[in-house]
């Protein structure tokens, strides 16, 4: 099994859900991103790690290296195994330096304790495939909306006949694909990755 190292790009905060963000996570030596809902206090947790602030009391995640270390088990890294039905599984692999064992978790918390031991942070191909945004593309398809945009305004100044508007909805009356497209490109721009992420999941419905 290949696995595919990831860093933390940035947390969004939920414009939709009191209390949610977004956890967005990028291939580092690629250019998909891992866009990921949690909590608000894993949120806390993740940002108060990457920023080196120091709560006047610790936090569970705290807690559970303190225990970690006191009975000397160290955590080696994370990994983001599958996801299934739209929720995603980790593991915090873990050695007490005789075996090494693996330990079921949410991926923020996982992550939230991997930054504290810091440790990588892995995925696989199957994970990032299905759930993966690639910028690249989505850029190329926004700037051929945009010149698709200038060509338009050029027919109207030159009296030529302007280019119908492309339909939004398909027959069943839900937005085509095209529209969604779009519409996830939009999202990345203005980084808003909440939006993105739900869009790509319609998106995976449908394409699956």
């Amino acid at each position: 099994m290949k696995k595919i190292q990831l860093e933390i790009l940035g947390l969004s905060s939920s414009q939709s859900q009191s209390g949610s963000f977004a956890l967005i996570l990028g291939e580092k030596t690629g250019n998909r991103r891992l866009p990921i809902i949690i909590g608000m206090f894993e949120a806390q947790s993740i940002a108060i790690q990457i920023e080196k602030i120091s709560p006047n009391r610790p936090l569970t995640h705290d807690l559970f290296k303190s225990f970690a270390e006191h009975v000397h088990v160290a955590v080696l890294e994370v990994l983001i195994s599958d996801l299934k039905e739209g929720v995603f599984y980790s593991k915090i692999v873990c050695t007490d330096g005789a075996t090494t064992f693996e330990l079921d978790a949410r991926p923020s918390d996982a992550i939230a304790i991997g930054l504290r031991f810091g440790v990588p942070i892995f995925t696989v191909e199957s994970v990032l495939s299905e759930a993966g945004i690639i910028l690249s593309d989505l850029d190329e398809n926004a700037d051929e909306d945009a010149d698709d945009d200038d060509e338009d305004e050029d027919d109207d100044l030159t009296g030529g006949t302007p280019k119908p508007e492309p339909t939004p909805r398909d027959p069943s009356g839900q937005v085509s694909l095209d529209e969604l497209t779009k519409m996830l490109a939009q999202a990345l721009e203005k980084e808003d990755y909440e939006k993105a992420a739900k869009i790509r999941d319609e998106l995976n419905k449908r394409n699956g």
